[in-house]
């Protein structure tokens, strides 16, 4: 779910090309959750192959990746591993909310309402082992890197762009930032036309470029003092935050204070946890990471793509052949163009 941090945070739109030859580190997890969310069938069930595993994370993890390949993006998949003790709380909220849209789900689909089911159905996602597997196997035969990080991926992803090695982060979350991302692209893997929920109306949405350093000077803020008021308002790891605190009061009151412990005595920190703000501060500082992982790019599979989701997840041979075609023919092109660049 991520800290609401929209309030705060300058963001500039741009077009896909602008991102052409960079490393991008897209949150996995985060998209594979939209594609499970989004990508289902009219009473909200998602597709599924002939064994009735679902493939819905597949199908758009496929052609969102073809895609940004097409662009000349080079994409790495960073997994989460281990999430740490103090998200329990916010697993337990997750869980809590997908039995109870299980319920309604179960009681639509008793009434045979399937705008009610639809919207309930993609509530209920869920990720398993398998399905994790699947995803970092099809990254693989697209040429993608994978990187398993030990805890949470967006840390992971946010030490990789400090370290110069990736361009930015992807994600929809904000939490990239309080993890020290110079560079957050939201968006990229839910670019272009889609509908409104629950109306009849497509908006364009394109990829949103945020700069640490640009959210800082805004709002005349340290980026300690970004996580402090990340906290105050909530975040997976204190879901909620303070009682009474919005963002715009807890700017005020980081601002106003000598130092964060100060900071969040004001704020009531003590009367609302029992566990030390500064635990949870440094979970955003000192968060485990994987600091051996390699960083290659390779030819994509296509006869290893054919014989994984063809064979084995019964997709359409003649599509994913068709797109793979356009795919070579826009590589070449890309070849061509920097060819004659080169010689002019």
């Amino acid at each position: 779910m991520g800290v609401n941090l929209k309030e705060i945070v300058p963001v500039k739109e741009i077009e896909l090309s602008h991102l052409a030859n960079k490393r991008i580190a897209i949150d996995a997890y985060n998209m594979l959750y939209q594609f499970l969310s989004n990508i289902r069938q009219v009473d909200g069930t998602p597709l599924m192959d002939s064994e009735g595993r679902i493939t819905s994370h597949l199908v758009g993890m496929f052609f969102r990746t073809a895609n940004l390949l097409s662009e000349g993006i080079l994409p790495v998949f960073v997994f989460d591993g281990k999430p740490p003790e103090e998200k329990f709380l916010e697993q337990e909220k997750r869980k809590k909310a997908k039995e109870e849209a299980r319920e309604k789900y179960e009681e639509a689909r008793q009434r045979g309402d399937i705008e009610e089911m639809k919207k309930y159905a993609s509530r209920i996602s869920m990720l398993n082992s398998e399905m994790v597997q699947d995803a970092k196997r099809l990254a693989t035969l697209l040429g993608c890197p994978v990187v398993q990080a030990p805890s949470e991926g967006e840390a992971q992803a946010a030490f990789m762009a400090k370290q110069g090695d990736i361009y930015a982060v992807a994600s929809q979350d904000y939490d990239s930032l309080l993890f020290g991302t110079p560079i957050l692209v939201r968006n990229l893997t839910l670019t272009g036309k889609r509908k409104m929920p629950g109306k009849h109306i497509y908006v364009e949405i394109k990829p949103e470029l945020i700069k640490l350093q640009e959210v800082l000077e805004k709002n005349e803020l340290t980026h300690d003092q970004l996580i402090a008021i990340a906290l105050m308002i909530g975040t997976d790891f204190n879901p909620g935050g303070i009682k009474g605190i919005g963002i715009k009061r807890a700017m005020e009151i980081v601002k106003n204070s000598e130092n964060l412990d100060e900071a969040f005595n004001k704020a009531g920190w003590r009367e609302e946890y029992e566990k030390d703000w500064k635990e949870l501060f440094r979970l955003f500082k000192e968060m485990p990471v994987n600091k051996d992982y390699k960083l290659e790019w390779r030819d994509i599979d296509e006869e290893g793509l054919i014989s994984f989701l063809v064979g084995e997840r019964s997709f359409s041979e003649e599509r994913i052949r068709n797109y793979l075609e356009k795919l070579r023919k826009v590589k070449e092109a890309r070849k061509q163009s920097s060819l004659e660049r080169f010689f002019k």
